[in-house]
């Protein structure tokens, strides 16, 4: 049987992601509590051109994950968001209503109404079982957990990148 040097490289980097775990893929990121001030949480987001954000509840323990999707969501008006076509004809733009939309608003008001599943992964999960969690949740970074606290989180982005790397 013939391998290509191709089969090898993924061979070998999927070899290299089985001994990588949670706590060696975790990178320090923001926590904002459901309390913050929406304003604040967006800055954040914006400045630091992340895919979203960990919540945490008053006792510091993982509420939710904001993703930056679904505060783009609060921001569109919801007869824009049912018809995008209306995009088009308003003439008022986005930044116009940002300040507006997100007064005296807390992080608590820009999650969804329904609760999802928290995306929290163990310290020493695997790559494949932080990429299911991803996936099955499809949400863009998990929170990574060790004894009961959070270590950091892991990004879809730096996900990709272990795996697509060659080691």
């Amino acid at each position: 049987m013939v391998t290509s040097s191709r089969q090898w490289v993924v061979t070998a980097s999927a070899a290299y992601c089985a001994f990588v775990h949670g706590l060696q893929m975790a990178e320090d990121f923001p926590v904002v509590s459901l309390d913050t001030d929406a304003s604040e949480a967006v800055e954040l987001l914006a400045a630091r051109r992340l895919p979203g954000l960990i919540v945490v509840d008053e006792k510091g323990r993982p509420h939710s994950v904001l993703p930056a999707s679904q505060v783009v969501r609060f921001l569109v008006p919801s007869y824009v968001q049912d018809d995008p076509s209306l995009a088009r004809v308003i003439d008022e733009p986005l930044a116009d209503q940002v300040a507006d939309k997100l007064a005296n608003v807390t992080v608590r008001r820009l999650l969804p109404s329904e609760p999802a599943e928290l995306p929290v992964v163990n310290h020493d999960d695997t790559v494949l079982e932080v990429a299911a969690m991803m996936a099955r949740l499809r949400c863009p970074l998990v929170a990574v957990m060790k004894d009961e606290e959070i270590v950091g989180a892991i990004t879809a982005s730096r996900l990709l990148e272990l795996v697509v790397t060659q080691h």
